[in-house]
């Protein structure tokens, strides 16, 4: 598992300015550069580059790139407004986070950025002839970078905001926090079967900060409870929202007189986050077909398309308990449940799929499917096909349609 710090690192390399501010570093490490070949440039091929044909390269740069860059920023505008009304809210965060989006909107600004420190650094004849030749060949590939870049924009705008590709992105987070859940088992800590099991010894430790836990730095829990010779169990996983009477975690054989080191060791913040918490994602997704279910918006194939991706991201699952070494022994940590994730995925689109026979019909076959997991897979798809034939019976008038369903319900217990 990452550390806190590396986790932050991950998070800064997510932010837009970050990219941007390469590119100005690029320009004032051209300058560098230009002093540093100064000697090796032959002077027929610095006489052959003026300064003004430079300058008016950089210029038209500078000027085409202002306009690309508003023109992109107008378009990323209105993409998140289009998928948060018509997909989710929370899946906007992560078109914000898309590394081809950041990309481009970087090289776009940054080039801007390169041009203007470069056109200042020549209008005060920093560049020697020799220098505006290293500038030149510099330029030029910046000038490459931006059209290559500008190819890969135009076909990444095809999607971009669309309710297909930002459903695709959400199970893409889906998968990968479950897969790194299967990698790390109960956070590479002991496994805390139950929260009966923590000593009653244990002294709570609870957080001033209301949010959701984004992050906890299991590494840095373990070297504490190493110095202090103590023993920690975590009550609250990445995605639980916590507040002053709900506890982060319990310690044993120590009287926390330092405990402010495991408080920094948890990231707080107002919004879930994708990296820790696999039942986030499947939220997500059941939001999306709740949002397409509703009847402003009355697009059942969009909901019956999220079915299917959220069977692909259920079955990957883990059927049995992942057997690795334990990274932390002075740690324990509870494991995210099965009937977690399909409570997370399957009630909502149950609830607000009630009435449409399309929809059960193709809850019902997907719980048939996911029962051929293992039997632990199998106990949470009769549970969850017994309540959405409940609910479907409540809301379908027509007998025919509720005997078809059934018949599907039956198939379970074959």
């Amino acid at each position: 598992m990452l550390s806190k710090w590396g986790w932050k690192l991950l998070q800064l390399s997510r932010k837009l300015w970050v990219r941007t501010s390469l590119f100005t570093v690029l320009a004032l490490l051209t300058a560098g550069l230009a002093f540093l070949f100064d000697g090796f440039i032959p002077p027929s091929l610095a006489g052959a580059i003026g300064s003004e044909s430079v300058e008016k390269i950089l210029t038209i740069v500078a000027t085409s790139m202002l306009t690309v860059t508003t023109f992109s920023l107008s378009i990323m505008v209105a993409a998140f407004n289009a998928a948060s009304t018509g997909v989710s809210p929370r899946a906007t965060r992560l078109l914000m986070d898309d590394s081809t989006t950041q990309n481009a909107l970087a090289t776009f600004i940054g080039s801007f950025l390169f041009s203007i420190v470069s056109i200042v650094m020549l209008s005060t004849d920093v560049y020697s002839d020799s220098g505006r030749v290293v500038l030149f060949i510099i330029t030029i590939t910046v000038i490459m970078l931006i059209v290559i870049t500008i190819l890969i924009w135009i076909e990444h705008l095809s999607g971009l905001g669309r309710v297909g590709e930002t459903a695709n992105r959400v199970e893409t987070e889906a998968f990968n926090a479950i897969k790194r859940c299967e990698q790390h088992p109960s956070l590479d800590a002991n496994k805390l079967a139950s929260l009966d099991d923590i000593p009653s010894e244990a002294s709570a430790l609870c957080t001033t900060e209301i949010g959701y836990i984004e992050h906890i730095d299991v590494s840095a829990l373990q070297q504490w409870a190493t110095k202090y010779n103590a023993k920690i169990y975590i009550s609250s996983l990445p995605g639980a929202f916590v507040h002053k009477d709900r506890p982060l975690m319990w310690i044993s054989g120590s009287n926390l007189e330092e405990k402010q080191p495991l408080l920094n060791a948890v990231s707080i913040s107002d919004y879930r986050s994708f990296d820790q918490d696999p039942r986030f994602g499947l939220m997500v997704l059941a939001e999306i077909a709740s949002k397409a279910l509703s009847p402003g918006i009355n697009d059942p194939g969009t909901a019956i398309e999220i079915i299917g991706r959220g069977l692909r991201v259920l079955s990957n699952w883990p059927t049995q308990s992942c057997q690795k070494d334990v990274k932390y022994d002075k740690v324990w940590a509870p494991a995210v449940k099965l009937d977690e994730l399909f409570n997370d995925f399957f009630n909502a689109i149950a609830r607000d799929g009630a009435g449409n026979i399309e929809i059960n019909i193709r809850l019902q076959k997907t719980f048939l499917a996911l029962a051929d997991y293992g039997p632990e897979f199998k106990r949470c798809a009769r549970e969850h096909s017994a309540a959405a034939l409940a609910r479907a019976e409540l809301a379908i008038i027509y007998p025919p349609d509720i005997a078809l369903l059934k018949k599907l319900n039956k198939q379970l217990d074959d």
